[in-house]
């Protein structure tokens, strides 16, 4: 078996096509948006590579045939609660059902993060946001959300094998929009509605500034502490809703207040791949215009939770559940789409599990972070609860 660097556009061409060639066949895979891969890997437009490198290998087998595929990333700011070691990551990985050549891809990554100063790696992560490309699909099996990881069952076994355990599972949870929503979230609405000084509106796109606002002051209160401590500023999330805007539906993203100050929020997106699954991996002039006509006909049935968060001062009194249940009066109402799931939830996170299913949801896919300790006499430990 030979390694081959990524080094060039016909290599990076090629570390595309590999994925493509072993999942072609599966009828629920979903090709990636190209440009989608290639801006991970791009230091001009990944804002990570400040902190951080990244690198790219093929695998060819004897015969020449390319057979795999992985990357490796060091990135400073990249650290879990309770982390006792610089630890780097993989990610990207796509190899054919043989241990010898996943192995030689993880002993490959493993000796490059090992000159680095790492002494562990996580996989398959992303070098940049855990929102995308983020754990092993290891149940559910259908077709994934926008940015989801999709890779055949057998991989678990070749992650398991080499010595990867599990350091956290990401658990997905999803409902049929037209289910009623449990009784007891109907009780808490109607309690929290005898206060006025509750109220919830969608976005309007109209009033992006506003809504980024207080976006950044409920994510600093509820979320960053989830996060390492990052918070984030009005102006980065204006970027993220400027990045949003063409395929917003402002029927679907949700904030609280409490005397007109935000206290929480339910950001929802229709699910991008119900278009993008009609593109092969293309997104030009021609593939823009079938994605607007695709939208203007109402082709999306399904829309993803991508975050949820109350401040700790209003959580526990219900107020999420007046939070949901106004916005079900709209999307239940109008019958705006037919499927509805939840972006994954860590499960060292027990509050935002129970969240989930306490919708009445079922549990629709899991996927694994996976941690690799470089010293095998080390104890193991998972991620701890938050």
């Amino acid at each position: 078996m030979e390694l081959v660097k990524v080094d060039n556009a016909k290599t990076a061409r090629q570390f595309i096509q590999i994925h493509v060639d072993l999942n072609k066949s599966n009828k629920d895979w979903i090709r990636p948006l190209d440009k989608d891969i290639n801006l991970v890997f791009d230091p001009e437009k990944n804002k990570t590579f400040r902190n951080g490198e990244a690198v790219r290998w093929l695998l060819k087998n004897d015969q020449g045939a390319y057979i795999g595929r992985i990357a490796a990333f060091v990135n400073k700011k990249y650290r879990s609660k309770g982390d006792e070691q610089p630890t780097g990551g993989v990610g990207f990985f796509d190899c054919i059902n043989d241990q010898a050549a996943a192995n030689l891809l993880f002993d490959t990554a493993k000796q490059w993060l090992q000159e680095r100063g790492m002494e562990a790696m996580d996989g398959p992560i992303n070098f940049g946001e855990r929102n995308n490309w983020w754990g092993l699909l290891v149940e559910g099996f259908h077709e994934p959300l926008y940015g989801m990881n999709y890779n055949p069952p057998y991989y678990q076994q070749l992650f398991e094998q080499y010595g990867f355990q599990p350091f956290f599972h990401q658990i997905c949870f999803a409902m049929k929009v037209s289910d009623p929503l449990q009784k007891k979230f109907y009780a808490r609405h109607a309690n929290i509605a005898k206060d006025p000084a509750y109220s919830a509106r969608h976005i309007k796109k109209g009033q992006l500034e506003k809504y980024a606002k207080d976006f950044s002051i409920i994510y600093n209160k509820a979320w960053a502490i989830h996060d390492g401590g990052k918070e984030m500023s009005p102006a980065q999330v204006m970027q993220l809703f400027k990045q949003m805007k063409p395929v917003m539906d402002e029927r679907i993203a949700w904030f609280l207040y409490y005397n007109d100050e935000p206290i929480g929020f339910w950001v929802n997106l229709p699910e991008l791949n119900q278009f993008f699954k009609h593109m092969n991996g293309r997104f030009g002039l021609l593939q823009k215009l079938q994605f607007l006509w695709l939208k203007w006909t109402g082709r999306c049935r399904k829309f993803v939770g991508i975050i949820f968060g109350v401040i700790p001062a209003f959580q526990a009194k219900g107020a999420d559940a007046y939070m949901i249940v106004e916005g079900a009066k709209i999307i239940q109402g109008r019958h705006l789409y037919d499927d509805y799931e939840l972006q994954w939830v860590g499960d060292f996170n027990p509050v935002m599990m129970n969240i989930g299913e306490s919708l009445g949801t079922y549990r629709s896919r899991k996927l694994t972070t996976y941690r690799y300790l470089f010293d095998r006499t080390k104890p193991f430990k998972r991620h701890p609860t938050i």
